[in-house]
């Protein structure tokens, strides 16, 4: 299937005709994505450690605070979750903290399909977005047509995003293109009847990927198939978001970018459960892709507790006391 992107302007679009060949079949696919450069683990956790230890304080703490919180997918993906559990969640991602409204919105709020009118209706005209989980999430293990229905039911429920899984035993059996048709599909199934689509986030599971270079080739496949941001995890299995696996789809959104001229989003997801995690992870994308990425149409944290920490801390800066875990709610 030849290369389709939505392109950022004529000139990106030019680039990216000029790549169709990359996408014309499996095995042109596999030289592309065999043929990046490969990972140097050794470097890479280094230089993710290093950036790790930056000392953020006082005005820059409170600046990193509120944009970390502005970067929220506040999210809830239980079996036990109710609609009064979603109203709930909506309205603390609309206030934060009922105490102080000066305290920003979180990005969106993230819940599965059968959610997503519950949430569209809790968030009104908040801008708040409603991001939903599809593709039988988290583990993908379903046919094509019931992805893409899944899918379609979030979209026609409102949703604004769509969080996708990708086939992780495909691209580990090597069979990328059907991976990247799946993607392409699922893009597809975004679109609205009225020409508007969902914004695709394409979810890879690092922790299940095994290598650097595989996580690296994960996302080149994505963004060659149109995602609006790569993710790097569910956040249901032992291994979510690390420095280091971040660092690595920051360095390939940079590159993509640098090659055919379209920006494309990151959100690390699973285990960011901190205020000081957060940082990190904000000293991360300042440090490899820049000023560019730093707001929530660019850069996500997939969470439900971190919020909270973000919280207390905040507070904290403003009063000089540290409140504790009572003065957030329990999600």
């Amino acid at each position: 299937m030849p290369l389709t992107v939505p392109a950022h302007g004529p000139e990106a679009a030019a680039r990216l005709a000029s790549m169709s060949d990359v996408t014309a079949s499996d095995g042109s696919l596999r030289r592309f994505l065999h043929g990046l450069p490969g990972v140097d683990a050794v470097g890479l956790e280094g230089r993710a450690a290093t950036l790790g230890t930056r000392s953020i304080k006082t005005t820059a703490k409170a600046y990193a605070i509120d944009l970390a919180i502005s970067m929220i997918d506040l999210t809830t993906l239980e079996g036990a979750d109710t609609p009064g559990k979603v109203r709930a969640l909506c309205a603390k991602g609309v206030h934060p903290d009922p105490l102080d409204r000066s305290t920003p919105k979180v990005a969106a709020i993230c819940v599965y399909p059968d959610m997503v009118k519950v949430a569209k209706e809790s968030l009104g005209d908040s801008g708040v977005k409603v991001a939903s989980v599809a593709t039988a999430f988290p583990a993908g293990r379903a046919a094509l047509p019931v992805k893409l229905a899944d899918v379609a039911d979030a979209v026609a429920a409102g949703a604004d995003e769509v969080d996708m899984v990708i086939d992780r035993g495909a691209f580990l059996a090597g069979h990328y293109l059907k991976v990247y048709d799946e993607i392409r599909a699922v893009k597809e199934a975004c679109r609205r009847p009225d020409s508007t689509s969902a914004h695709l986030k394409v979810i890879f599971e690092t922790g299940e990927l095994s290598t650097y270079d595989n996580i690296r080739r994960a996302s080149w496949l994505g963004m060659l198939a149109g995602a609006d941001f790569i993710k790097t995890s569910t956040g249901k299995v032992a291994v979510n978001a690390t420095p280091p696996n971040t660092l690595i789809l920051l360095e390939a959104v940079r590159d993509f970018r640098e090659t055919v001229g379209v920006q494309v989003g990151v959100k690390p997801a699973g285990g960011i459960r901190t205020t000081k995690d957060a940082i990190k992870f904000l000293v991360l994308v300042n440090e490899t892709v820049g000023e560019d990425w730093l707001s929530n149409d660019w850069f996500r944290f997939g969470a439900s507790s971190l919020l909270n920490d973000l919280l207390m801390q905040r507070q904290k800066l403003s009063t000089g006391r540290y409140s504790g875990p009572d003065y957030v709610t329990v999600d």
